[in-house]
């Protein structure tokens, strides 16, 4: 073990043993539980005899766990119960090239077929329903790659057959009570999102709502009544609501709202097709009762168990829950949930390994930005010593149209672990807080966005939690953009940085994006800038300009296959970097994308990063050793 010489022998005395990396960011025991639709069989993931995660099968209340998947090396992990009780559908790439298949499993046969053989073609949106069995509807970028139409797939034959083709600029579809596709998200050059509907398939499609680039909405499903669409959306107020929209009248009704929080997820009767329940993302996740249906429910699964809760699955008459509580300082736990007894079956924890070890606490803090903005994060410090004067990481959350929420999270507990506080911003333009605070972001990139993290920073010194000297930022994809920002344009502020697969040119970040983002060109125009009339600016707020500003160590990991930031992202700015004669380490993952799924190189990556911190922050370290398998390439 290394322990650096600026940890005081008291602290070293007092930090709980190190915990294993494997045990952090290995694969999990059990994950992802989901009950079939009879409520017969239970489905979830598990790891094979070669650490590969699979998928399981076993009969409710006995113990005949078997997998049914068979994927030789990057492991499942999106997979779905078909409502004919006889199929387990999953999604696969190709290295992380996020070009996913979908595949069929027919438990009976053991028989998995590629549903979906195209290279370079995408299956985005999975919808089943339980009146259809034999039936899923699928979009797919194959007649065009820019844009996706509607699919309909018949399990028992393999048939695949065009169900609605895409007018233009549609990103996402909606199949109503009887499974036909009648509403769309469309977007325009302007960065304008219409929502579509029609009256029946071949009908002329008719937008009977639009929100502009700085709005949000789209439809979160329709009602039993043809003419009900429920929604979700800010217009005519700052944060989204669950609204109900009468097609034939025009007539919204209000369902359930905050002032501040947006919607962040809806709970919907699968028979009656009406809300049952509504979550807002505060601090922690918090679930409203829309319906008398549930009250009990809720109130029952509030007190179960600390945490925050959620129903991950339920069977086709809604009788049994899947329900999944996280928690910031131990692993999700699972219970099956009777809603007619009222009683709640213990299933498992997905990491059984993280029980009993002394995992750190997470903390909602807020502070004020340098321009009065509220600014929400999470602080977690470590156990055992005080939190005084301590080495420090800013982890920044990718997106960054995203959010950090309260709860476990294997980096954050793996650098506490080590002795770092750890703090986690939602800058202005994440996700969750309402539009007002989402378009606060609007151009900001590396301006007051990246404002927002100095802000952090200033708020731990000044708490007296971190050392100055010593805090160091990290981030994955926006993050690991943040990261280089950090240290080009405030090279003073941090002692170094580690970059997962972040852009370094928001330019060439934007001329390579997917085709299939080209729908969403108007947005990007919006929030960060048009590359077409504003590349000048565009290449002030972009590292890669001034990488000769960087002063302190750069360490960068990227994936070969990465589809929306791509290598020559990392590749350039380490050239320029390294032209500059300042010190970067560099390692690319050829069987990765955007993040790196394999457990492998998740190890081995943070074991890299874990030696990097220590040697530049001062804290603990366990040795990289041998880490078998993984394919991280120095460059």
């Amino acid at each position: 073990m290394i322990v650096a010489g600026s940890l005081t022998p008291a602290a070293r005395a007092e930090l709980p043993p190190l915990i294993p990396r494997d045990v952090l960011f290995g694969n999990p025991d059990r994950a992802a539980p989901q009950i079939s639709p009879d409520g017969k069989r239970l489905a979830y993931l598990r790891p094979d005899d070669k650490n590969v995660l699979q998928v399981w099968v076993r009969t409710v209340g006995k113990n005949d766990d078997a997998p049914v998947t068979q994927d030789p090396k990057r492991g499942v992990r999106q997979y779905y119960w078909a409502f004919d009780n006889k199929h387990l559908l999953y999604l696969q790439d190709a290295g992380g090239d996020e070009n996913y298949h979908l595949y069929a499993v027919d438990l009976d046969k053991k028989a998995t077929r590629d549903l979906t053989p195209f290279p370079g073609v995408r299956v985005q949106g999975v919808d089943l329903d339980k009146k259809h069995p034999d039936q899923v509807v699928i979009g797919l970028n194959k007649r065009n790659k820019q844009v996706f139409d509607q699919h309909r797939l018949t399990l028992s034959s393999g048939e695949l057959a065009v169900d609605t083709e895409n007018p233009g600029g549609v990103v996402g579809w909606t199949t109503d009570a009887a499974f036909q596709t009648r509403a769309a998200l469309a977007m325009k050059p302007d960065g304008t999102q219409e929502l579509k509907v029609r009256e029946k398939p071949g009908a002329e499609w008719k937008t009977v709502k639009s929100w502009p680039a700085d709005e949000q909405g789209g439809p979160a499903g329709f009602g039993a009544d043809p003419n009900t669409l429920y929604i979700i959306a800010n217009d005519g107020a700052n944060a989204a609501r669950l609204v109900k929209l009468d097609l034939a009248s025009g007539k919204e009704e209000v369902v359930a709202e905050d002032p501040e929080y947006d919607v962040s997820g809806a709970m919907i009767d699968p028979d009656r097709r009406v809300p049952l329940a509504a979550s807002f993302t505060k601090a922690r996740t918090e679930w409203k009762a829309l319906d008398d249906a549930v009250k009990d429910d809720l109130e029952v699964l509030k007190k179960l168990r600390r945490g925050d809760f959620t129903v991950t699955s339920e069977t086709a008459d809604n009788g049994k829950w899947v329900v999944g509580y996280t928690t910031d300082d131990g692993p999700t736990a699972y219970y099956l949930y009777d809603r007619g007894a009222k009683k709640a079956e213990f299933l498992f924890v997905n990491n059984s390994k993280l029980e009993g070890l002394k995992l750190a606490q997470t903390e909602p803090v807020e502070y004020k930005a340098q321009d009065g903005l509220t600014i929400h994060a999470y602080l977690t410090k470590p156990v055992g010593v005080e939190a005084k004067n301590l080495p420090a990481v800013l982890f920044v959350h990718g997106g960054p149209w995203a959010r950090d929420n309260w709860g476990y999270n294997p980096a954050v507990q793996w650098l506490a672990n080590r002795g770092y506080a750890v703090l986690q911003v939602n800058y202005r333009g994440s996700t969750g807080y309402g539009k007002k605070f989402l378009n606060a972001g609007n151009r900001e990139w590396a301006g007051k966005m990246h404002q927002d993290l100095i802000d952090g920073v200033d708020y731990l010194v000044k708490s007296g939690v971190a050392d100055p000297k010593r805090i160091a930022i990290m981030g994955g994809s926006y993050g690991g953009y943040a990261t280089l920002v950090g240290l080009t344009f405030t090279p003073e502020v941090f002692a170094c940085g580690v970059d997962i697969v972040g852009p370094s040119s928001i330019p060439t970040l934007i001329k390579s994006i997917p085709p299939y983002w080209a729908p969403l060109k108007g947005i990007f125009n919006k929030r960060v800038g048009d590359v077409e009339k504003d590349e000048e600016f565009l290449k002030s707020r972009s590292p890669l300009y001034m990488a000769d500003r960087i002063t302190k160590p750069l360490l960068i990991g990227q994936g070969a296959n990465d589809p929306r930031v791509k290598q020559a992202e990392s590749d350039q700015i380490v050239e320029a970097v390294r032209r500059a004669k300042k010190e970067v380490g560099y390692v690319v993952y050829p069987d990765e994308g955007h993040g790196f799924a394999r457990p492998e190189n998740r190890i081995h990556f943070f074991a890299v990063s874990e030696e990097f911190l220590a040697k530049h922050l001062g804290g603990r370290a366990e040795p990289v050793g041998e880490i078998k398998g993984h394919s991280g390439q120095v460059k």
